[in-house]
C-alpha cells in the first residue's frame, strides 16, 4: 500500500480512484466492510482502491466537549488498513486551518482536481468540512457537478447493533474486552515495550513484564485472562491494570505474568490481546494474601485460555 502524507505528494494521473473518508479509529467491521466496497468498486472500474483519513484525529484539534481515546495507535490503523487490501492511504495532516475548509472547496480542490475522484463510498452517517457541511446531500450534488459518482453505506453491523468506535470505546473502558470481539473481528489489543519495574512480581514467585505504551484506550483497571505475542512466539498469561494498592502504589501500570515464558523481556516489544476480565483491582492484608490471589488468577486464566481461540491476528511485534 502506497502512504501519502501531504495533498501535494498526491502522484498526478492515478487510475480512476475510488475514494472513502473518515476517522476509522479501531478500523472495526463497519469500516473493513467499507474498505471491501471501495475494493471491490475499484476492480470493476479497473481503478484505484483509496482510503483517506486524518492525524492527529480532528476531535483532538477542533475544540470540543468530548474526549476521545483512541482505540488504535496512527501506525496499528495504517497495519490495519494496508491488510484491508487498499491501493493508497492518503493521511492528511489535520490542523486548525485544514478545519475551516468548506466541504465544497475540499471536494473540487482535493477530491477532485488533486485526486481525480472517480467514486466516493461513505458511511450513512458521514459528514465532513467546515461545520460537517459535507453531508450526503452536498455529495449528491457536488458528485453531479464534477461528475463522480456517490455510494452511500447503509449502517453495518449484527442484528440491532450497529459497528461502532465508540461503543467499542465504551466496553473497553468497562473491562468488557470479551464483548468487543465481535465488533472489531478481533481481540482488542495493545502494544509496548517491556521496561525494569520494582520485581515485586518475581519476589511473590510471579515475574511479570512491565510494559510501557503509548496507546490512549485502556481497559478498565483489574485482571485480565491474555494472550501476548513476543519475539519468541504467543505465550498465555494473566494481566493486571492498576496501581497495585496493596503496597501503596499511585501510579498506574501494565504488568504480564507469561505462564510458559522464561527468560529476558527487558526492552522487547511485547502486544497483548485481552481475552477476557477476571475481576477489579483489589487491595490485600499482605503479600501472602496477594500471592493466594494470583494463585487463583492464573488457575481461572488457565481455564479461560485453554478454550479460547485468537480471531485474526493482523499485528506482529514490530513497529505496531
Amino acid at each position: 500500500m502506497l502512504v501519502i502524507r501531504s495533498i501535494q505528494d498526491i502522484p498526478a494521473g492515478l487510475a480512476s480512484p475510488v475514494a472513502t473518508i473518515g476517522n476509522f479509529d479501531g478500523v472495526h467491521r463497519g469500516h473493513r466492510e467499507i474498505f471491501n466496497r471501495v475494493r471491490d468498486a475499484a476492480t470493476e472500474c479497473c481503478g484505484m482502491a483509496v482510503v483517506i483519513t486524518f492525524e492527529p484525529h480532528p476531535l483532538t484539534v477542533v475544540p470540543s466537549r468530548t474526549k476521545i481515546d483512541l482505540i488504535t495507535t496512527a501506525a496499528e490503523k495504517e497495519a490495519l488498513i494496508g491488510a484491508a487490501g487498499i491501493d493508497l492511504l492518503l493521511v492528511i495532516p489535520f490542523t486548525p486551518e485544514f478545519s475551516r475548509i468548506a466541504a465544497r472547496e475540499f471536494v473540487s480542490g482535493v477530491l477532485v482536481n488533486r485526486l481525480g475522484l472517480k467514486r466516493l463510498v461513505i458511511g450513512y452517517d458521514y459528514a465532513f468540512g467546515r461545520n460537517r457541511e459535507g453531508n450526503t446531500d452536498l455529495l449528491t450534488a457536488l458528485g453531479k457537478e464534477y461528475g463522480f459518482a456517490l455510494e452511500v453505506l447503509p449502517p453495518i453491523g449484527v442484528g440491532e447493533h450497529i459497528f461502532s468506535s465508540s461503543e467499542i470505546r465504551r466496553l473497553v473502558w468497562s473491562g468488557a474486552v470479551h464483548q468487543v470481539v465481535p465488533l472489531m473481528g478481533r481481540h482488542f489489543s495493545l502494544g509496548g515495550t517491556v521496561v525494569r519495574g520494582h520485581g515485586r512480581g518475581k519476589g511473590l514467585g510471579f515475574p511479570t513484564a512491565n510494559v510501557v505504551t503509548d496507546h490512549e484506550l485502556f481497559p478498565a483497571d483489574g485482571v485480565y485472562a491474555v494472550k501476548a505475542r513476543i519475539a519468541a512466539g504467543l505465550f498465555d498469561g494473566a494481566c493486571n491494570i492498576g496501581a497495585k494498592p496493596t503496597f501503596g502504589g499511585e501510579e498506574r501500570t501494565i504488568e504480564v505474568y507469561l505462564f510458559e515464558f522464561d527468560g529476558d523481556l527487558y526492552g522487547q516489544t511485547l502486544r497483548i490481546f485481552f481475552i477476557e476480565r477476571l475481576r477489579g483491582e483489589q487491595t490485600y492484608s499482605d503479600g501472602a494474601a496477594l500471592r493466594r490471589a494470583i494463585d487463583g488468577d492464573v488457575v481461572r486464566c488457565r481455564r479461560i485460555l485453554g478454550t479460547t481461540l485468537m480471531e485474526e491476528e493482523l499485528f506482529d511485534t514490530e513497529g505496531v
